[in-house]
C-alpha cells in the first residue's frame, strides 16, 4: 500500500518574531487563509486515506498538529529529540513497514506552498509508482522558474526508463550564477519529495549511512527513544541520497515554494501595484518591494524599498529582504530576553 510521511518538526526560526516554538510555521497562515500544513494534508488526500498518513513532529506541536490535521493519534509521531531529516524518515519507514510490510512511502514537508494540488498529487503518484516498478529512491525535480540560490539542485544523469534518470549528482544553495548554468544544463530543484519502497530505503541506510546504520537494530526492538539517543544527527540528502547508487530524478511541473523566509512572501502572497505584501493593519507610502507584517498594531512604511517589518509577540523586526536568509545567524546574536518567544 501505498503511505505519505509528513515532516512536521522545527520551530520556523527564519519566521521570528511571528513563529514561535508553540506555534511554528507550518500552523501559521503564512501565504494564503490556510496553515501550510494542512494545505499539505489536502494536497494528498486524493492519494491516500487518512489512516496512512504519519506526521513526525515535535512533543510540543504533537497536540496542535493533531487538532489541526484531524489524524489519528497513532499516526503522529513524536521525536525524542530532533535530529535531522535522517532519522525522522528512517523511523517513520520503519513505522509503515511494522504496519504494512510492502509499503511505499511518500515523503514531504509540512511548510511547501501547493497552489495546484491536482498537479502535486499527479507528480506525488508518478513518483510512488517509479519507486515501486523500479526499486530506486526517487527525489521529484520541480522544473525550475527563476535562478535560486536559496534552493538545492538535481543535475539528471543517464535515463532509466522515462521520465526516470539517474540522479548524477546534487548540489546545495549554488551562488545565482551558478544556478543559472545548472538550470541552462537541465538541473532541476531539489523539492524534498522523495519515495521509495520501506524495504529498500532500509536497506540503503543499513549500507550507507553508518550514523544511522547501527541504531537500526533498536527500531526492531522497538525502542524508540534509544535509536534518536544513539543516532548522528543528519539529513536524508547528505546521509544517503548523495551517498547511495539506486536515487533516481523524475522532473515534475507543479507551482512549488517552500516558504523559507519572510523574503518569500514577496513571491507568494498577493502584491499591491507597487510589488508590496502585506498582512494587518499596514500602511506603505512610497515604499516598493517590501514585506510587512503586523499582527495587532498599525504599521506604517515610508519612503523605502525591499525591507521586512514584522510586528508579532511583542518583538519588532525590520531588515534588508535580501538578508532574511541570515535571520538565525541574526537571532543567535540577540539575548536570550529578545530572542526567545513563547
Amino acid at each position: 500500500m501505498e503511505w505519505v510521511v509528513i515532516l512536521a518538526g522545527g520551530s520556523g526560526s527564519r519566521f521570528w518574531p511571528l513563529s514561535t516554538p508553540s506555534h511554528p510555521k507550518q500552523l501559521l497562515p503564512l501565504a494564503g487563509p490556510t496553515p501550510t500544513a494542512l494545505g499539505a494534508v489536502q494536497a494528498i488526500a486524493s492519494i491516500v486515506p487518512h489512516d496512512r498518513i504519519l506526521v513526525v513532529t515535535s512533543k510540543a506541536l504533537a497536540g496542535p498538529l493533531q487538532r489541526e490535521l484531524k489524524l489519528p493519534q497513532a499516526n503522529i509521531l513524536v521525536e525524542p529529540r530532533a535530529a535531522s531529516t535522517a532519522p525522522a524518515l528512517v523511523w517513520a519507514t520503519h513505522e509503515v513497514q511494522r504496519r504494512d510490510a510492502g509499503g511505499v512511502v511518500l515523503s514531504m514537508h509540512a511548510d511547501w506552498l501547493l497552489r495546484d494540488p491536482a498537479r502535486f498529487a499527479a507528480a506525488a503518484r508518478q513518483a510512488l509508482a517509479t519507486a515501486a516498478s523500479s526499486d530506486f529512491l526517487v527525489t521529484t525535480g520541480v522544473i525550475p522558474t527563476r535562478a535560486e540560490p536559496g534552493y538545492g539542485y538535481i543535475v539528471p544523469g543517464e535515463p532509466l526508463g522515462a521520465p526516470a534518470r539517474r540522479v548524477a549528482r546534487f548540489t546545495e544553495k549554488p551562488s545565482r550564477e551558478e544556478a543559472e548554468r545548472l538550470i541552462s544544463g537541465g538541473a532541476l530543484w531539489n523539492s524534498g519529495l522523495f519515495a521509495w519502497r520501506a524495504a529498500r530505503l532500509l536497506g540503503e541506510v543499513a549500507a550507507h549511512t553508518p550514523e544511522i546504520a547501527r541504531a537500526l537494530a533498536l527500531l526492531d526492538a522497538g525502542q524508540v527513544a534509544r535509536f534518536f539517543a544513539e543516532v548522528t544527527p543528519i539529513a536524508i540528502d547528505t546521509g544517503l541520497l548523495e551517498r547511495s547508487d539506486r536515487v533516481a530524478v523524475i522532473p515534475a511541473d507543479f507551482p512549488w515554494d517552500d516558504v523559507g523566509t519572510w523574503d518569500a512572501l514577496g513571491r507568494v502572497r498577493e502584491r499591491d501595484p507597487s510589488g508590496n505584501a502585506t498582512h494587518g493593519p499596514a500602511h506603505l507610502v512610497d515604499a516598493t518591494g517590501c514585506v510587512v507584517w503586523s499582527s495587532r498594531i498599525p504599521i506604517v512604511v515610508a519612503g523605502v524599498k525591499d525591507l521586512v517589518v514584522v510586528e508579532a509577540n511583542g518583538r519588532i523586526l525590520v531588515m534588508h529582504r535580501s538578508r532574511t536568509g541570515d535571520l538565525k545567524k541574526v537571532l543567535e546574536q540577540l539575548p536570550p530576553e529578545v530572542r526567545d518567544v513563547e
